[in-house]
């Protein structure tokens, strides 16, 4: 038996084999294939995903150009070395003090 014996054998209507075919045209498209609507909501969260990282890896290299240029200057690079690696010339004493919130 044929796809068309088969199909002409059928008993649902006369609307019914449309209504077969446009079901199954739905299927295929909304589940079916790399091109289906699945796939693309999960393509798009994906895309959402990557710009979020993007984007703070841009605010990042961006605080880190800034943080360069600061340190170009002596008086700010000394000053960083004191804050950061608690560094300190020769006959001075560092006291740390811990703030308590």
């Amino acid at each position: 038996m044929t796809f068309s014996e088969f199909w002409t054998t059928i008993k649902i209507g006369k609307w019914g084999k449309y209504v077969i075919t446009i079901l199954v045209f739905l299927v295929v498209f909304l589940f079916i294939g790399d091109q289906s609507l699945i796939h693309f909501i999960r393509r798009g969260r994906e895309i959402r995903h990557l710009e979020e990282q993007r984007d703070m890896y841009r605010e990042g290299t961006e605080s880190a150009q800034r943080e360069i240029q600061t340190l170009n200057h002596p008086d700010s690079l000394e000053q960083y070395a004191r804050e950061h690696y608690f560094m300190h010339m020769e006959n001075e004493d560092v006291y740390l003090v811990e703030e308590k919130d």
